[in-house]
């Protein structure tokens, strides 16, 4: 009888058994959970305090930072608005602006937890990636700082160096995280039955009853009631003191 012979893959290095095992992945939401803080509601201090905020550019920025705590903000609405004050300035100098403020009144607020999370499922293997609905300017550096690869988030149309007062839609909120984390998947081979989200907002159910493994961190009223309803178990993470 002559021996079976199986193919072999040359270009992925393995036998054709049937599919490849699938990666896990481990997504993170940033305020509220790798971050202890809201870097939005920072950002908007910030902006008051060097007096680029006017007094009713700061009311409507409260009055969405608040919608957004409590998953009623209509955030495609307020992306729109917000990044069409940007058309035509320049993204290098904002930028290093961001960056600075990062390093300067955010970085701080790194919580202890996420850290070591993330380092967990490093040494696991999965696939670790931010999932947030800021823009790169935020989210860069926090994946710089915790030494992510991977960051899926709202982006802003560019154009030879300046912005367009555009975004790239879907914005990476509610359900438009499922479609960038499901897209993110595909191309790398991550089952997402088996994979994991951490996040404080009810805003992120939709992600978060997509994955196999749901992490409720820090949550907002209405994700901490409906936790509790799931069954799903809830976390509280902080930052280390800060240094004053």
């Amino acid at each position: 009888m002559p021996a079976t012979v199986r193919s072999v893959n040359s270009a992925q290095g393995r036998r054709d058994d049937g599919p490849a095992p699938e990666a896990i992945g481990a997504f993170f939401d940033i305020d509220h959970t790798v971050l202890e803080i809201n870097s939005g509601t920072q950002w908007v201090r910030y902006q008051w305090r060097s007096g680029q905020m006017s007094i009713p550019d700061l009311m409507r920025a409260l009055w969405w930072t608040g919608q957004y705590r409590f998953g009623w903000l209509d955030f495609s609405a307020m992306a729109a608005r917000v990044i069409t004050q940007y058309n035509g300035q320049a993204v290098e100098p904002i930028e290093r602006e961001v960056e600075e403020w990062f390093a300067r009144e955010v970085a701080w607020a790194i919580c202890t937890q996420a850290r070591a999370r993330i380092e967990e499922h490093r040494n696991k293997g999965h696939v670790v990636a931010l999932l947030t609905s800021a823009t790169r300017f935020l989210s860069r550096p926090v994946a710089q700082a915790l030494d992510i690869e991977h960051v899926l988030c709202t982006e802003v149309e560019e154009v030879d160096g300046c912005f367009t007062g555009k975004y790239l839609p879907p914005a990476c909120y509610g359900p438009g995280k499922v479609d960038k984390a499901e897209a993110f998947a595909k191309i790398h081979s991550i089952g997402l039955a088996e994979s994991y989200f951490y996040s404080d907002s009810v805003s992120d159910l939709p992600m978060l009853e997509r994955v196999g493994n749901p992490r409720v961190i820090n949550p907002d009223p209405r994700l901490r009631r409906r936790a509790k309803d799931l069954g799903w178990s809830v976390e509280t993470w902080t930052a280390p003191t800060k240094d004053v």
